[in-house]
């Protein structure tokens, strides 16, 4: 029961992250399962099974606030469920000696990518409204896809950035659509695994766990979206997703790392964590300040001419 509570509040935290951020509830729950010793392809089905219901009900809170653009849903959410469908076979035949490292790999290039992209480079804001096209979108939701089923997440930190990065839509529209076209990827990962796997692995109660927890954030993460800083929550969940997936990486047959170059490497990690965190604020908080002062100067010169 411990287990089952413990899973339902990851699955809260990770939805509430991803529904806001629009990224982070498979690798975060996927790494989660990692650890617990899951095997990679049955901690990648689990995790696609509970977001069917998570993703459905995240995309409907989206509609609802309006920060869904059905056009973009339907032309990265097609290719994206192919992807996903070829990435869950693909990972249903690697043997768990050899996927474990292999998605931890993913999962650290996945989180290295966020960490930094929303540290460093916060939101572009010059192209907003100019439309993405087809050719843009299809190949990204392709890859998107198939990384989010071989590595157990993926579509959000591979689609939200770059539908960011293209300058082209709102923050809380590209959170919104990348979401709510989640669905479609969640539903083909899943065939994928179950065509290929079967039942095989899969602790159902598990996955009512990810999902309990999942629907309860969607409509409050939905609402928040609006709300928190993307470019400090990226820094902060890109940090977490790094540092465990090293940790299963030093522990695996591949490095097999000792107890002193371990604790060197957490100690590294943690302060470079610490240092994007620090530094995603303070951004955040200059971008406001400078965002602050042409309305400052509006109000005192309005002053000005009226006395």
């Amino acid at each position: 029961m411990r287990t089952l509570i413990l899973l339902a509040l990851a699955g809260l935290g990770a939805q509430l992250v991803d529904g806001s951020l629009g990224m982070a509830y498979g690798v975060t729950s996927t790494t989660l399962l990692l650890a617990m010793g899951t095997n990679p392809a049955a901690a990648s089905a689990t995790v696609h099974l509970a977001e069917i219901g998570t993703t459905l009900m995240s995309g409907a809170s989206h509609w609802r606030f309006g920060n869904v653009d059905w056009k973009v849903v339907v032309k990265i959410g097609v290719p994206g469920a192919v992807g996903s469908f070829l990435g869950a076979t693909v990972l249903s035949r690697l043997s768990t000696e050899l996927a474990e490292p292999v998605m931890s790999l993913i999962l650290l290039g996945l989180g290295v990518y966020v960490m930094s992209r929303f540290t460093f480079k916060g939101l572009p804001k010059d192209k907003l409204d100019r439309p993405l096209r087809r050719r843009f979108l299809a190949p990204l939701g392709l890859v998107a896809g198939f990384l989010d089923a071989t590595g157990g997440g993926g579509w959000g930190p591979v689609g939200t950035p770059a539908l960011l990065a293209s300058g082209r839509m709102e923050p809380r529209k590209v959170i919104g659509s990348i979401d709510t076209s989640e669905f479609l990827v969640a539903v083909a990962a899943s065939l994928g695994f179950l065509f290929s796997l079967g039942s095989q692995g899969l602790t159902w109660t598990w996955v009512l766990a990810f999902l309990i927890g999942g629907l309860i954030a969607a409509p409050v993460a939905a609402w928040l979206v609006r709300l928190l800083p993307p470019r400090v929550l990226g820094s902060a969940v890109g940090g977490v997703i790094v540092v465990t997936n090293v940790r299963t990486l030093l522990k695996s047959d591949w490095l097999g790392a000792s107890g002193g170059l371990s604790l060197f490497v957490y100690v590294v990690l943690y302060a470079l964590w610490a240092a994007a965190v620090a530094y995603s604020i303070r951004a955040h908080l200059r971008e406001k300040a400078a965002e602050a002062l042409p309305l400052a100067s509006s109000e005192e010169r309005v002053g000005a001419s009226a006395s």
